[in-house]
């Protein structure tokens, strides 16, 4: 009998890799929040988790042979989940800069509840199945 992870821990394991991937966004537009001419960015969620999750993406290929390498790109060659998008600022700033702290902080802290809860999610998961496996 086989057991397929990808199906026991559903959608959370996507989750949190297309989570992780905004908080590296969201932590550059912090960083450079006094950075002249720098363009806030950032990833539509639910894109991003739809890409990761379908199969016939370009980051699922599947290989033909067992020595073959497996391809661990995302969308486009940089790795990234979904294409990244421009954040649009809300006040013109002097120096072309269209980070905003504190849309940027709020959108950072929400992201990062959002990630401890896949996590926990996921931990729930992996105690169901030591649970089956172990039989109680």
């Amino acid at each position: 009998m086989s057991f397929n992870f990808d199906a026991a821990l559903g959608i959370h394991a996507d989750a949190l890799r297309v989570r992780s991937q905004r908080a590296e966004l969201l932590a550059s537009n912090l960083a450079n929040a006094d950075t002249p001419n720098f363009k806030a960015k950032d990833i539509d969620f639910r894109q991003a988790l739809n890409h990761a999750m379908d199969d016939s993406a370009p980051s699922k290929m599947k290989t033909t042979h067992q020595n073959h390498i497996p391809f661990t790109g995302g969308a486009g060659s940089s790795g990234q989940l979904a294409p990244v998008q421009y954040r649009t600022a809300l006040q013109d700033s002097l120096d072309g800069n269209t980070v905003d702290e504190q849309i940027e902080q709020s959108q950072f802290m929400q992201n990062a509840v959002q990630y401890q809860a896949s996590l926990q999610f996921l931990g729930g998961k992996f105690s169901g199945i030591t649970k089956a496996l172990k039989g109680e």
